[in-house]
């Protein structure tokens, strides 16, 4: 599917980019850019590939004309640029409105600009039911694609939503993994306290399927197993081979007991694909009394979320963990 083609990955430095790039570097992909905003990063990623399929663009998603430029020539857009710390951007909300609305946005123009074919934007479980400044910034992103999508014409835009990326950066794993090497206590918020657990590898495999299967406005969910972050520490302790202190702190702020993934109103008119989830876009006209004459099935009472998906078993997750370590 990619013979041939450019594809463009906005915030390609980070953990979904390098993932990328290890899947698609040796296949006959004609070549893959990255879009990021951190020369450091880049510099070592060049060192690291030392391939001449991989071309590297400094710019930022807050500056449209930055990735016009960027975007010539391309056929594919994976839009994985976002600032995705709770904290931060629960002090700096304004800056989360730049990067994942304001930016994503410019990303969308730009790509329509230059007839791109398909982008693919990722999403967060902490869009649904936002209780953060990430997550309705998120939210937003969502929103602003699937109306994007309606007219894009040339260019399909469909997205993708995923919980907790194991070991991705910044991530809870190699937090507890520093903390178990330095011998400090594992601090865990609440031992019962669920998210999704799905690899970087399953990531892409979401990604791909969304790029293969999406129509505008798509929204797409893996159906991914949970654990909770108790049993989570443990394991690291025993793959460790450690005897450091589990130490709970209580849940801080801004943050939920567990995640979801489908909302109830999305769980209610989701198409199940097996191993997926769509939510196909409401593509309803502007004539806005059909949003208040026209009602639809009975609202069913379950979310899809951390707590009442598959919960993984202490060796089930082992064995997750034991494919990133």
């Amino acid at each position: 599917m990619f013979k041939n083609k450019i594809l463009l990955i906005t915030g390609g430095t980070g953990s979904f980019g390098n993932a990328v790039l290890k899947r698609f570097i040796d296949s006959n992909i004609e070549e893959v850019r990255i879009f990021s905003r951190d020369e450091k990063k880049q510099h070592d990623m060049r060192v690291a590939f030392n391939n001449p399929k991989i071309k590297f663009y400094i710019g930022d998603v807050r500056n449209e004309n930055s990735l016009r430029d960027a975007m010539k020539g391309v056929n594919y857009v994976f839009h994985a640029a976002a600032l995705k710390q709770v904290p931060s951007c629960e002090f700096y909300p304004m800056e989360a409105v730049q990067t994942n609305v304001l930016g994503t946005e410019n990303v969308l123009n730009a790509a329509i600009f230059n007839k791109v074919s398909k982008v693919i934007c990722l999403s967060t479980d902490k869009a649904v039911y936002p209780i953060n400044a990430m997550g309705v910034s998120k939210a937003m992103m969502e929103k602003i694609f699937v109306a994007k999508s309606r007219n894009s014409k040339d260019t399909i835009i469909t997205g993708t939503r995923y919980g907790n990326v194991m070991a991705s950066r910044g991530s809870v794993i190699p937090h507890f993994i520093d903390q178990i090497k330095t011998g400090k206590p594992i601090t865990i918020t609440d031992p019962n306290m669920t998210r999704f657990m799905m690899t970087l590898d399953h990531a892409i495999e979401l990604v791909l399927y969304a790029f293969n299967n999406g129509k505008a406005g798509d929204i797409f969910v893996q159906k991914s197993p949970a654990s909770t972050i108790g049993e989570l520490a443990i394991c690291l302790k025993d793959i460790y081979n450690s005897e450091v202190e589990i130490k709970n702190i209580g849940i801080r702020h801004a943050e939920k007991m567990h995640e979801t993934l489908l909302s109830k109103e999305e769980f209610m008119v989701a198409e199940d694909l097996g191993e997926y989830y769509k939510v196909a876009a409401d593509n309803r006209d502007l004539n806005y009394d059909k949003y208040f004459s026209e009602g639809s099935n009975t609202l069913v009472l379950n979310e899809y979320n951390s707590f009442n998906t598959r919960r993984l078993s202490v060796e089930e997750l082992k064995g997750l963990l034991s494919q990133i370590l």
